[in-house]
């Protein structure tokens, strides 16, 4: 699951749907500049190695330098096969991976098996220290390169096999009937060589098999992508380009976009929410995303974690008022959370509302008692961390903070803790140096409730932030992953999810919208499930 720097700021799905240039492509006329599209953007935490990215700014580039074996269906987030010709199994736990003829990088190179073995191989191996490393885990071998301690025994994955140029095998260290929906994660991107030959020129000018190519990049400032002439895919952008430009501020952003001085501007801050419909009219868009805000627990320190503080987390929960907090501040784009999931995965894809119980009610008589019975805030104060450098966060955060201290009739009893940049904040988040409650906003990286809970609380997990250890959840998560139906697969996963309800790791605050205003010089301007702008679709005049 993808973190947000509330973002919502992750990348762009293309369309399933075969798209053609219009005769005026031309990237370095004139006219081709004139229909690059401008959007507001972040700097990312991590430099853009496909494997290295599990937040939303990243991989906003991400999205559009790449296409994967698998790509997201930008209306119904379903995955379909794009440069995988056929992934077969019949077992669900041997896999082989046939590639399409033709696809290449821009640099001309061709997509071969290789480039996917190759890039995760590299991502796997654990002195290359790629946050997404966990993806990779279920491939057979990954003990050996990526071990819990001490140096690798291994440097490539002894599950991956390459046997023909657009054809390698893949085996799991058990079944996962699922896999394949996975396989449209940034992780699992193709890599060319150069990557390899060249890291250093690469990552100032990433290279990859995308609709787009980048033309230049200026990390804090902006990265320019151009359409991609010979892209080989049948989602092939309609504009000539999109700069992604660095704010330190969406407020700004926001009037930016009023002023004509930026095209999209994707998660509108919270204090811009009630005039987005007035200002934008039908340029204002809301619908729901595949995004769950939640406050997480340092489980990693003894005076938040563990049975003995269970009271506490969950009366930390009870006592924020959802309802309030969402009609006041986010003005119908936000829905109170009551599970670990979100309502666009549907029941099909695991969606059971209400099943954090009472615990996401608010109860603040019976918050106030828990909180006691639990040992009571730590030295009688609670900050709540979360990244400056989005306006909306602030809000929020004080919010929370406003409905806590009323519970326990303490004005300084709950506090927001800013840390400038959303670089910096993931890293305080990634080290582990918290020693408070954190914002955490995710994105789902596919529509399934796999997502929502491997990656976070699983022991190891990509996004496992707070650092949750439960070896019963870890079994429950192995055990639905080798399920042999989708359906059996989605209740192993809610009874994992059962576990949440009672130990309360992080809690679920409300389900987001994705949110974007856009200019008048633009149209056919969408959100994917996934609660971004589908830049590829854009048209400028």
């Amino acid at each position: 699951m993808r973190t947000l720097a509330h973002r919502t700021g992750v990348g762009a799905v293309g369309s399933v749907l075969a798209l053609v240039l219009t005769a005026c492509g031309g990237t370095d006329s004139p006219s081709g500049e004139a229909r690059i599209v401008s959007a507001s953007w972040g700097d990312p935490q991590k430099p853009l190695e496909p494997a290295n990215t599990y937040e939303t700014r990243g991989g906003a580039a991400l999205d559009m330098i790449f296409r994967g074996l698998k790509k997201y269906d930008p209306g119904t987030g379903s995955a379909h096969n794009w440069v995988a010709d056929s992934i077969t199994t019949t077992d669900q736990r041997n896999y082989t991976i046939r590639l399409k003829k033709g696809w290449t990088f821009s640099n001309g190179e061709p997509v071969t098996a290789h480039s996917f073995v190759d890039a995760w191989n590299y991502g796997a191996l654990g002195t290359n220290e790629q946050v997404g490393a966990s993806f990779f885990a279920y491939i057979e071998g990954y003990d050996k390169v990526h071990p819990a301690t001490g140096a690798p025994l291994a440097r490539t994955l002894s599950g991956l096999t390459v046997k023909d140029e657009r054809t390698f095998t893949v085996r799991l260290s058990q079944k996962f009937s699922l896999w394949p929906d996975t396989l449209g994660s940034w992780a699992y991107f193709p890599l060319p060589r150069v990557f390899f030959t060249d890291h250093a020129t690469w990552l100032r000018k990433p290279i990859g098999n995308g609709p787009y190519r980048v033309a230049s990049y200026t990390r804090g400032e902006l990265m320019r992508l151009r359409t991609w002439k010979g892209y080989p895919g049948p989602d092939r952008a309609r504009n000539g380009g999109v700069d992604l430009r660095v704010y330190t501020d969406t407020h700004t952003a926001y009037t930016d976009l009023l002023a004509g001085n930026v095209d999209v501007v994707h998660d509108i801050p919270a204090v811009d929410l009630e005039n987005a419909g007035p200002d934008l009219g039908r340029r204002f868009v809301n619908q729901p995303a595949g995004v769950l805000v939640t406050l997480g627990f340092p489980m990693y320190d003894p005076r938040w974690a563990g049975p003995d503080h269970a009271d506490l987390r969950r009366g930390v929960s009870m006592a924020v008022d959802r309802a309030a907090i969402t009609q006041r501040i986010f003005h119908g784009t936000r829905v109170s959370a009551t599970d670990w999931t979100t309502p666009v995965l549907g029941t099909g894809g695991g969606h059971r509302p209400g099943l954090c119980g009472t615990a996401c009610s608010y109860r603040p008589a019976e918050a106030a008692r828990l909180i006691a019975a639990g040992g009571g805030l730590p030295d009688g104060r609670m900050r709540i961390v979360y990244n400056a450098d989005v306006s909306t966060n602030r809000e929020w955060v004080d919010a929370v903070c406003n409905s806590v201290n009323n519970t326990l009739d303490d004005s300084h009893a709950c506090v927001g803790e800013p840390v400038p940049t959303f670089a910096q904040f993931r890293d305080r988040v990634t080290n582990r140096s918290l020693s408070q409650p954190f914002s955490y906003a995710g994105q789902m990286d596919y529509p399934l409730i796999q997502d929502f809970l491997q990656p976070n609380y699983r022991t190891g997990g990509a996004a496992n932030d707070t650092g949750f250890h439960e070896p019963r959840f870890d079994a429950l998560v192995d055990r639905a992953n080798a399920a042999g139906t989708r359906g059996a697969a989605v209740s192993g996963f809610q009874e994992a999810e059962r576990i949440l309800a009672q130990q309360m790791p992080s809690v679920p605050l409300w389900y987001q919208n994705g949110t974007a205003g856009y200019s008048s010089r633009l149209s056919d301007v969408s959100l994917t499930p996934f609660g971004v702008p589908d830049y590829g679709r854009i048209r400028v005049g």
